[in-house]
């Protein structure tokens, strides 16, 4: 994602261009395509200009009454607990991943709770990456897997 030039619009000239944002939006959506193929929550092979069962929505952001103009500075410094909270969820997920694999080739079902676990780790991503590099909102994401 190309998030440096959306920083400095931001501070510099109080703007985030829309085909930047549709562009970084779109490629979150891909990125997060693939992530649900490769964690066994699809089957599809992700396609890179249609939506298939993966569905991500960003509102564009009015930059002069919802974005702080100087929080672009410090936002990856603020991000940083969720950082390390998400290094130790991704070390979860690998070894959920694992017990999700044999748990479909044995009973042919993707468990519950492990799939709202993976579904938890991949929203909490989405809302760092919308924050920290994506620049959209200002509100600092929860710690939490929940909606």
């Amino acid at each position: 994602m190309l998030a440096g030039a959306p920083a400095l619009m931001i501070l510099f000239r109080r703007k985030y261009p829309r085909w930047w944002f549709e562009w970084n939006v779109e490629l979150l959506r891909f990125t997060n395509r693939i992530g649900a193929y490769a964690v066994l929550m699809t089957d599809q092979y992700p396609a890179t200009d249609e939506e298939q069962s993966v569905h991500l929505e960003i509102d564009y952001p009015d930059v002069e009454a919802d974005l702080n103009r100087w929080l672009p500075l410090v936002k990856w410094l603020l991000a940083l607990p969720h950082y390390v909270l998400l290094f130790f969820l991704f070390i979860a997920e690998v070894v959920v991943l694992v017990i999700v694999w044999f748990a479909i080739l044995f009973t042919g079902r993707y468990p519950r709770t492990l799939f709202d676990f993976m579904v938890g780790v991949a929203r909490w991503q989405n809302r760092v990456l919308a924050y920290a590099i994506l620049m959209v909102t200002d509100e600092y994401p929860p710690l939490t897997l929940e909606e």
